[in-house]
């Protein structure tokens, strides 16, 4: 009898290729290892992620719009360096989000929202032990969005997740300058979290405040 074939099994749909071009080139940026300043060749980009030119362009279209690259024709791509100006802008827009959701969220705390924030407090213990900055400061815009989501306001969420790359960028890029911050933010988010466990909402903004407020200080030379 003739040796029996292995059982077939569903092949697994492989990504568009400008969508692992897109996918290696922000998540790249987002960690830093593209940093601002530095130049980006299309030949260099098609090499790295085993592409043709083409969804390579299309994919650096993407992120120009999304404001993380300039592109210069016939030269490359230009990661855009985080200004201070987007920094002001970013913390300014998060005040007025954050400190309304996080009053909302211990007025009324949501069921769930307790247990979620101390999930993702747990998680950045861990990568903060681990070394792992990228993922400390995706579980950090997590943590703020978990409470933004709480308020049930469809159109504040939207707003909020507008802001969620410039969020990480921004998170990394301190992380790696004040590696002392780590575990401040995790002091700090883990008073944010006993304010809305206790229902004290003044409490809550204020520590919301001081937070998100503190790379806006650093921008002005005014850290404590």
């Amino acid at each position: 009898m003739p040796a029996s074939s292995p059982p077939r099994t569903a092949a697994t749909p492989r990504q568009p290729a400008a969508e692992r071009v897109y996918d290696h080139v922000k998540r790249a940026v987002l960690e830093r290892r593209y940093e601002g300043g530095m130049l980006l060749t299309e030949g260099e980009l098609a090499d790295a992620v085993g592409v043709s030119r083409t969804p390579v362009r299309e994919a650096l279209l993407r992120l120009e719009v999304e404001g993380l690259l300039k592109l210069y024709p016939k030269k490359g791509a230009l990661v855009l360096p985080v200004s201070a100006q987007e920094i002001t802008d970013v913390v300014e827009t998060r005040l007025l989000v954050e400190e309304h959701a996080v009053r909302k969220a211990a007025t009324a705390t949501p069921a769930g929202l307790v247990a979620r924030l101390e999930e993702l407090l747990a998680r950045q213990h861990e990568q903060a032990g681990a070394g792992q900055l990228a993922d400390v400061a995706v579980s950090d815009r997590c943590f703020h969005a978990e409470i933004v989501r709480a308020t049930g306001n469809a159109i504040l969420v939207r707003l909020y997740d507008q802001l969620r790359d410039r969020q990480l960028r921004m998170g990394v890029a301190v992380m790696h300058a004040h590696p002392d911050r780590i575990a401040k933010n995790i002091t700090e988010h883990t008073e944010i979290l006993e304010a809305v466990r206790t229902g004290d909402a003044d409490a809550a903004a204020e520590a919301v405040h001081r937070h998100v407020s503190w790379v806006r200080n650093l921008v002005h030379g005014d850290v404590r």
